[in-house]
């Protein structure tokens, strides 16, 4: 498990890495409109009948979220005040999230009815694995273990319904970008590269639950047989 802890590690920090290069490279892309990213996320909302949420800039590299909460779609300096076709890419996608609230796309209505659970458990799950581990190593007790393996499953699938939550919304951010000419025929292939490797990550984050989660499966039902 060591390993592929390890394995998992590696991948995510390569991952990690080639994103902010492709960010940090198409950042250096200005768009030919000129267009900032909160003049896109903006006109993005307003195209698609959207009035209700407000676009603000919040601190931080790469912090850019949609928050349904309060409707607002935050996005980082960098993406709020530049004109390139990193800031494009991520003022749609955070708007697509956006336009994914509006319509009650289900996916993300049942991530965000998670969210309460998710945070509970994630606060917790960590503490109750170690327990379970000892327990079954000192009293042969796998009850804890398996109390854990729950609280990491509720974990795994909100990691996994996430994945359809974030292509969508790349989806929609490319779809518009390219139906409404924001981005040109030489700027939409680099707005595309960047949201496929902001993808990656949460494929890789969600291969690595699941390989947790079936790793400690199998440990309570070894101690079964």
């Amino acid at each position: 498990m060591l390993f592929i802890s390890l394995l998992f590690l590696g991948i995510s920090f390569l991952v990690s890495s080639i994103l902010k290069g492709k960010f940090t490279r198409y950042s250096k892309q200005i768009l030919t409109n000129g267009l900032s990213g909160k003049e896109i996320a903006e006109k993005m909302l307003r195209e698609n009948g959207i009035y209700d949420v407000k676009v603000t800039s919040v601190e931080g590299f790469l912090t850019d979220h949609y928050n349904p909460m309060d409707k607002t779609v935050n996005l980082s300096p960098e993406v709020y005040n530049g004109n390139s076709v990193s800031a494009a890419a991520v003022a749609a996608h955070e708007c697509g999230h956006a336009v994914q609230h509006a319509t009650a796309y289900g996916p993300l209505v049942f991530r965000s009815r998670m969210v309460p659970l998710v945070q509970f458990s994630a606060n917790i799950v960590n503490w109750v694995l170690l327990a379970g581990m000892i327990m079954l190593a000192v009293s042969n007790n796998d009850t804890v273990l398996l109390l854990g393996i729950i609280l990491m499953a509720v974990t795994v699938v909100f990691s996994l319904v996430t994945l359809p939550v974030e292509f969508d919304a790349s989806n929609r951010a490319l779809a518009w970008l390219d139906n409404t000419n924001i981005t040109n025929s030489e700027e939409y292939p680099m707005a595309k590269d960047a949201l496929k490797w902001a993808a990656t990550t949460y494929v890789v984050a969600a291969l690595a639950a699941v390989v947790t989660l079936i790793h400690y499966v199998m440990i309570y039902l070894g101690d079964r047989d």
